[in-house]
């Protein structure tokens, strides 16, 4: 079957194009070429449609309102310290867009420009191209940006690469929002994360002191399922990079989550050393979302598997300099059924 593409919009006087994959198991998920951004994930529970990810029904609210919702984000994920790094002796200083530090980016990463958007009906699969010029958002190098989704079954394959022209930063992340029940937040979902045994520490500005400690037996231990509640009931609020087993089997998950009513289980798969787990503790979006939703305070969860934050000032963190000769990859997979 062919894969339509339907113009829902423009920026900055640029087209706004959406496709949509669609799978035998009646799973259907939507994708925009802003951002590469996963508009809608709909998976069939009891006969009918259920919005596995947060979302808005059109377009338009994405630019101001979006809180990365479903967006690839970069060149560089996450948070950099004082928006700054030094690459081979020279310091770089990027655009701040949260207090002193930069995010997801800065101010128009690659989670806010047009791509260019590729139907591969045959694959049922969508490839996504950008050309970061040397200097966008500060960086050094030009950098061929591609990320291709696959949709198989209930399985749906993300494999994101950047090629520099020269020595650049590149960690990339997708940044889905997951709410796999009906009710307003993520609380009572049981989360396990296997492999999550030890976090990076943050200080109260969540940029990263360069630690790494054991989780084990606190509120930040994953290694069996439990809900992101304490005991009295009140919720926990997430926004942690975990560090992963290094000698873990790429074949088991390093993310499990189930819905309050277990009709929806969500499965992770990635090659990646870390593991941002947010839950929407800084959730709150002004305008709806699907079918007039009030997206508030832990309305999704993020599984954003990634490279560590602040990679670029923590040298004893793994590198995300990619070079020409040595460009940047990174696969993961999820299942929602």
């Amino acid at each position: 079957m062919a894969i339509a593409i339907n113009r829902v919009g423009t920026d900055k006087g640029k087209p706004v194009d959406e496709a949509v994959l669609e799978s035998t198991s009646g799973v259907r998920i939507a994708f925009l070429n802003w951002g590469c951004v996963l508009r809608d994930w709909q998976v069939p529970v009891a006969g009918k449609p259920r919005h596995a990810v947060l979302g808005f029904d059109s377009f338009e609210p994405y630019p101001d309102h979006s809180p990365y919702f479903g967006a690839i984000v970069g060149r560089v994920a996450n948070r950099i310290r004082n928006a700054s790094f030094v690459l081979d002796g020279k310091t770089y200083k990027l655009p701040a867009n949260e207090g002193p530090n930069q995010l997801h980016g800065g101010p128009e990463g690659i989670g806010r420009k047009i791509w260019t958007l590729e139907p591969d009906s045959a694959a049922n699969a969508l490839k996504f191209t950008y050309l970061s010029p040397d200097g966008e958002m500060g960086y050094p190098g030009a950098v061929k940006f591609e990320v291709t989704y696959t949709l198989t079954g209930n399985r749906l394959r993300l494999e994101m690469a950047g090629t520099p022209d020269a020595p650049t930063p590149i960690s990339m992340v997708q940044h889905h929002y997951f709410n796999l029940g009906l009710t307003e937040t993520v609380l009572d979902h049981m989360v396990h994360m296997p492999y999550s045994v030890a976090r990076t520490v943050a200080g109260s500005d969540l940029i990263l002191t360069g630690e790494i400690v054991p989780v084990a037996d606190t509120i930040n231990d994953f290694l069996h399922p439990r809900i992101m509640r304490f005991g009295t009931g009140r919720g926990i609020g997430y926004d942690l990079n975990f560090v992963l087993s290094t000698g873990r089997d790429p074949a088991d998950p390093i993310a499990i989550a189930t819905g309050e009513d277990g009709a929806l289980t969500l499965q992770l798969w990635s090659d990646q050393p870390g593991l941002q787990f947010y839950n929407g503790k800084w959730t709150d979006v002004d305008v709806p979302g699907f079918e007039g939703r009030r997206y508030g305070e832990n309305a999704g969860l993020c599984f954003e598997d990634q490279m560590f934050p602040d990679a670029l000032n923590n040298p004893h963190f793994p590198t995300i300099i990619a070079t020409p000769d040595k460009p940047y990859r990174h696969w993961c997979e999820f299942e929602i059924a």
